[in-house]
C-alpha cells in the first residue's frame, strides 16, 4: 500500500496523450487566464480541407465501460456516452447533471439526491436511483474511483431518490460524484448511458450517434465516427483522420505536433510541489521554509519550463478554483530569499539534498533552476536527479531534504493525505495539531472558502510543503473544423450544445 501511495503521489511517468478526465477553456469568465492558441478566422477557401465526417480516435481492443476504461481517448469517447450526478465546471466546481437537487444533514454525513426528471438511457429505459446505486457501488470497488469514494458507508435508493451515508463529514461530496453512470446493455456490449450520444456499429465501423432522448440541447453533429487508432494516434491526428485529441503537454515524453493546430488548456487537480523533510535541520524551522518559498519564481518556472501549460500556485488548491485565496499570496521578488535569510541570521549550513526523478525532463529542469536560485542566495544544494525506481526508494526512505513531486488531488480538495499527521502521502513528516484541526474543520465546513482560507493562512506561515503549480490538460483540435469548444479536464466537449463542427458539403 505504501508503494501504491508513492506511485499515486509522484505521477512522473510518461503520459504523452492522457485525458485527465477529471479533473476549461479560455473564453469564459474564469478569473485566471488559461492557455489557448488563438482561433483564426475562417473563409470559404477552407471548405476544401474540411472532412466529410467528424472523427475521434478509439481503441477497439479496450473497453468503453466508464469504470474500467483506460485514461486517454477512451474516456473522451466515454464523456459523450455517460453522465454523472454532477459534473465539474471550468473552475473545478460541481454543477448539477443527473442530479436535479440535493440536501444534506447539518454535519454533512448524510446526503439526499433527487434525480433529474425524464432522465433516461439511450434505449429509452428510465433512469432510476437503483441504477445510480448499482453504478456507484461498483465504482466504490474499482481502482479508478475507490479512493475518492472511500468515505461512503452506505447507499440506498427509492424511486428517483438516492440516499448516501458517509463515515465522516464531507461538505465537498458533490465534487466527487461526477462518476459516470451506466447500466449493462441487454445482450452485452458497450454499457448504456444517458449522455448526448450512444454507441453503435454501422456501415462497417463504430459510431457515436446522437441520442434523440437526451433533452439537454442540440448536438453539433448527428454522427461521430470512431477511428481505430491502433497506437497510431499522432499519425491519425496529423493526417487529419481524426480532428480532436487530448494531451498532457507537460508529460515526460510530450507529443510533437506540426501544422496548424489549436490547443486549449483545461484546469486540472494535478499539483507539482516540493516536500520538505521536517526532521532535518534547517527544514525543521518554519522561517527557513518560508524563505525557500519566497525564492521560487513560480510564474517564470511555468512559462519557461512548462510553456504555460500550468497555473502557478502558492497553495495546494488550484488557482482556477474559487477556494484559492489569491490575496494571501506573497508576490515573488528577486531578492526576497536573500533578504529573508539575512533576517533570520542565516550564515550558511550543510548542503541540502534536492531530489527529483529523471523520468520527466521538464520537472528535472525546474528542480535544477530552483537549485541555482538557492545557490545564488547562499544555500548549498546537491541536486539528485535519479531514475524512477531509485527516486521512489529515496522518497520512501526519506533520503532527501527537498523532494519534487506531483500528485492528483481530489476535486473536493481534501488535503488530508498530504498534510495530516496520519496522511498516507505525508512523506515530509509534518505534524501539527492545528493543521489536523483545520483539515477536519474544512471537511465539515458550510463555508468552504472561509475554511480553506484559514487553512492556507496556516500553510503560509508554516510551509510544510512548497506548492509550485497545477498542470493543465490540453485539448488539441484542427482549427478549421472545431470552433467555440470550451473544454474541461473531464469533458473536452463540456459546452457541447454551443460547439460548432464544420464538415464538407458532402458530409453536411
Amino acid at each position: 500500500m505504501k508503494r501504491l501511495c508513492l506511485i499515486a503521489l509522484c505521477l512522473l511517468l510518461a503520459l504523452p496523450l492522457c485525458g485527465c478526465w477529471q479533473e476549461e477553456p479560455m473564453e469564459d469568465a474564469s478569473p485566471v487566464p488559461l492557455g489557448t492558441a488563438p482561433e483564426p478566422p475562417r473563409d470559404a477557401s477552407q471548405n476544401s480541407q474540411l472532412p466529410d465526417r467528424f472523427s475521434l480516435p478509439y481503441e477497439p481492443d479496450h473497453t468503453l465501460d466508464p469504470i474500467d476504461c483506460p485514461d486517454g481517448m477512451q474516456q473522451v469517447v466515454g464523456s459523450l456516452l455517460y453522465e454523472g450526478l454532477f459534473r465539474l465546471d471550468p473552475r473545478l466546481e460541481p454543477e448539477l447533471c443527473l442530479c436535479d437537487s440535493y440536501s444534506h444533514s447539518e454535519d454533512f454525513t448524510f446526503y439526499t439526491f433527487v434525480l433529474r426528471p425524464g432522465a433516461a438511457f439511450s434505449t429509452g429505459l428510465p433512469l432510476t436511483a437503483e441504477h445510480v446505486k448499482t453504478a456507484l457501488d461498483r465504482a466504490r470497488e474499482s481502482r479508478r474511483y475507490g479512493a475518492r469514494l472511500r468515505q461512503i458507508e452506505e447507499i440506498t435508493a427509492a424511486g428517483d431518490t438516492l440516499f448516501v451515508t458517509l463515515s465522516a463529514p464531507n461538505s465537498g461530496l458533490p465534487a466527487l460524484l461526477d462518476v459516470p453512470i451506466s447500466t449493462e446493455r441487454e445482450g452485452g456490449g458497450v454499457p448504456l448511458g444517458t449522455g448526448p450520444y450512444y454507441f453503435a456499429r454501422e456501415d462497417g465501423g463504430a459510431w457515436l450517434i446522437a441520442n434523440p432522448g437526451w433533452g439537454q440541447g442540440n448536438q453539433p453533429v448527428e454522427r461521430i465516427f470512431l477511428e481505430e487508432s491502433q497506437n497510431a494516434l499522432l499519425y491519425r491526428f496529423t493526417s487529419r483522420d481524426v480532428q480532436l485529441i487530448v494531451a498532457d503537454l507537460t508529460a515526460a515524453s510530450p507529443a510533437g505536433f506540426t501544422g496548424d493546430i489549436r490547443y486549449q488548456d483545461a484546469a486540472a487537480t494535478s499539483m507539482q510541489y516540493f516536500i520538505c523533510n521536517i526532521d532535518r535541520d534547517p527544514l525543521n524551522r518554519a522561517e527557513f521554509r518560508r524563505a525557500l518559498s519566497l525564492g521560487i519564481d513560480r510564474s517564470r518556472l511555468v512559462s519557461g519550463f512548462l510553456s504555460g501549460h500550468a497555473l502557478p500556485a502558492m497553495f495546494p488548491v488550484s488557482p482556477a478554483s474559487p477556494l484559492y485565496p489569491a490575496d494571501l499570496e506573497i508576490a515573488y521578488t528577486p531578492f526576497a530569499l536573500s533578504s529573508a535569510l539575512t533576517d533570520m541570521g542565516w550564515s550558511g549550513g550543510r548542503t541540502l539534498v534536492l531530489l527529483a526523478s529523471a523520468e520527466n525532463t521538464f520537472k528535472a529542469s525546474i528542480v535544477q533552476s530552483v537549485a541555482e536560485t538557492f545557490e545564488q542566495a547562499g544555500i548549498s544544494v546537491e541536486t539528485r536527479i535519479l531514475p524512477w525506481e531509485e527516486y521512489l526508494a529515496a522518497l520512501e526512505a526519506r533520503d532527501f531534504d527537498l523532494c519534487y513531486c506531483e500528485t492528483r488531488l481530489s476535486a473536493d480538495w481534501d488535503l488530508t493525505p498530504l498534510l495530516a499527521s496520519w496522511g498516507s502521502l505525508n512523506y515530509g513528516g509534518w505534524y501539527g495539531q492545528r493543521t489536523d484541526s483545520l483539515l477536519n474543520a474544512f471537511a465539515a465546513a458550510p463555508d468552504r472558502p472561509a475554511a480553506m482560507r484559514a487553512l492556507c493562512e496556516l500553510l503560509r506561515d508554516q510551509f510544510p510543503i512548497l506548492p509550485v503549480c497545477f498542470t493543465s490538460s490540453s485539448v488539441l483540435t484542427l482549427p478549421d473544423v472545431v470552433e467555440k469548444l470550451r473544454p474541461t479536464a473531464a469533458e473536452p466537449f463540456y459546452n457541447l450544445t454551443e460547439c460548432v463542427i464544420h464538415l464538407s458539403q458532402e458530409g453536411e
